[in-house]
């Protein structure tokens, strides 16, 4: 199997679709899985032309990776310029996701970035790779202790460079289906290394319970899924023991192709 297969839908009636599940070594489902999917659903009512620019998933309730999934599309508008999607992710214990997609048609217009790659991180051939969670990617982790000369609001930096074994070629909306299974990944990390009472439990096993609860990713520019991109995060906050992850998406040349919020819920697990 390929990553891309692990998008593939039925179709199962009018602006429904079914995906299979996958296990995953944590159990249960991995939410960017379920959000990739819904998008490739959304994406398969919407006119030739337009992509994804936004993605807002709320996580609903976690789960099984031994039932397929439903995702059922509601058309809230067609523009001309403008398309908006929403999804419910379904299984047999009720909805898990629920996602709001915005399409655009591309035009042109002035370009800003003020967003910069960091500077001094490792490049992918200088690391060694990572035993990764997925056998569709390959993970080259920027070493915990590495400190970046260039500053970022937030605490709890992590950051990875990330690539698919699989190119999808001129397939805009697959590469960014697969950045978006990729973006779930580092969230929650930043925030228990952003915390310092979680961080003192960063090595102990089933010290937390943890769960995505919201995650958005704002896509600027094409993407190359198959090409090596660094993912940076950090945590903004955390209270009421739900924390809040920001970061940014780059190109191996620096260009910032995407930015990606997401709050996490993370308790320690002897808390009451």
């Amino acid at each position: 199997m390929g990553i891309a297969q692990l998008f593939e839908l039925t179709d199962h009636g009018t602006d429904v679709m079914v995906g299979e599940g996958f296990a995953y070594p944590w159990g249960g489902l991995y939410g960017g899985h379920i959000v990739a999917q819904s998008l490739r659903a959304a994406s398969h009512t919407v006119e030739e032309g337009f992509l994804p620019h936004s993605v807002r998933a709320y996580f609903i309730r976690r789960g099984d990776n031994t039932e397929t999934v439903r995702y059922e599309v509601d058309r809230i508008r067609n523009g001309r310029s403008f398309s908006t999607r929403r999804v419910v992710a379904r299984q047999s214990n009720g909805a898990i996701l629920n996602l709001e997609a915005s399409y655009q048609l591309p035009e042109p217009s002035a370009e800003v970035t003020v967003v910069s790659m960091p500077s001094d991180i490792p490049r992918p051939d200088d690391l060694a790779p990572t035993d990764t969670w997925s056998p569709h990617i390959e993970q080259r982790e920027i070493p915990i202790d590495f400190v970046s000369k260039d500053a970022r609001d937030g605490s709890g930096r992590l950051m990875s460079w990330y690539r698919t074994k699989e190119d999808f070629g001129d397939d805009q909306l697959m590469h960014r289906c697969a950045l978006a299974y990729l973006s779930d990944d580092l969230p929650t990390g930043a925030v228990i290394r952003g915390v310092p009472e979680l961080r003192k439990k960063w090595n102990v096993e089933n010290a937390f319970f943890s769960a995505s609860l919201d995650h958005t990713i704002w896509f600027h520019r094409d993407i190359d899924s198959s090409k090596w991109h660094l993912y940076e995060m950090n945590c903004h906050s955390y209270r009421n023991s739900r924390g809040l992850a920001f970061g940014y998406v780059f190109a191996e040349d620096g260009t910032h192709v995407a930015t990606v919020a997401q709050e996490t819920l993370v308790r320690l697990s002897d808390s009451k």
